[in-house]
């Protein structure tokens, strides 16, 4: 199927998509946040470093930040931009995880570029799915039974399948698998079976298969912002359970575009790139 074919699908849900939540939120006295309720509506960047989670409040462990003697400059922020290199004091780390992201922040300050999913036109995982992108909107089909998370960037997309447990057996995926149901104004997700082959953010923090995280999505300012509070459970990677936050802010955009990446692309404009996964065996 090709990415416009794709493209075209998404458009027919998103029509589709609106006229069944509207049933099903009257049906359950309009109880249910409704994050894209026409086929204009979607949610994009709402500062220059949207593609990390927001400054940790310091209310219990965070995620990974930039490390206080190199910090992250985004593009957009009106200065010198900076790659990130990630503070490995963070309390929540494993010894396996500090050693194998020093040998990265080193590779970093040698002067080569590190490595990020969307910029290698890998799936982003989650909770890199929340900062996937720097400005394509994101879309939410939402049906009774599952909830579709569009990102427009290279059609990145997730299925949350609504009041339903968790299989007996998950095998890890790039977006593992997703149940969800609705917790008043608050659309909660989570999801287990979570490829190791991904990156929790873009400080290139690793993670296991037994990884677990909990989504809790809702609209704050009156719905112009959508804010996505974090928990991220990893006991073979993080020595406690963490919380992370990201939002975006609401815009009424034109028909989602058609978006392609080259996920073989070896040449990266003649950079030398730190690190780029590789599989030593095909996974089908």
């Amino acid at each position: 199927m090709s990415k416009f074919a794709l493209v075209s699908i998404v458009a027919g849900l998103l029509c589709s998509g609106t006229a069944l939540w509207s049933a099903f939120a009257a049906e359950e006295n309009a109880a249910i946040p409704n994050f894209g309720p026409d086929t204009m509506t979607a949610w994009t960047a709402d500062r220059p470093a949207s593609d990390d989670f927001l400054p940790h409040s310091g209310n219990g462990p965070g995620p990974v930040e930039s490390d206080p003697a190199h910090p992250y400059v985004p593009n957009g922020d009106g200065r010198q931009s900076t790659y990130r290199i990630a503070d490995l004091t963070n309390p929540i780390l494993k010894p396996w995880v500090v050693d194998q992201m020093r040998k990265t922040n080193e590779q970093v300050l040698a002067g080569k570029v590190p490595f990020i999913a969307r910029e290698r036109c890998w799936p982003a995982g989650v909770p890199g799915f929340d900062i996937y992108n720097r400005g394509q909107p994101v879309n939410f089909i939402q049906t009774p039974k599952m909830v579709v998370i569009v990102h427009e960037l290279y059609s990145q997309v997730r299925h949350v399948y609504l009041n339903v447990p968790h299989s007996a057996h998950v095998t890890p995926s790039w977006y593992g698998e997703s149940v969800g149901h609705y917790e008043g104004d608050e659309l909660v997700v989570d999801t287990i079976g979570l490829s190791e082959r991904t990156f929790v953010d873009n400080y290139r923090t690793p993670h296991t298969d037994k990884m677990h995280v909990v989504e809790r999505f809702k609209m704050i300012d009156g719905g112009k912002t959508l804010r996505v509070t974090i928990t991220v459970d990893d006991p073979g990677a993080f020595n406690m359970p963490w919380t992370a936050a990201h939002t975006w802010r609401r815009i009424h955009q034109g028909t989602m575009i058609e978006d392609v990446c080259e996920e073989n692309n070896g040449f990266f404009f003649g950079y030398d790139v730190a690190p780029l996964p590789h599989a030593d065996k095909p996974d089908f």
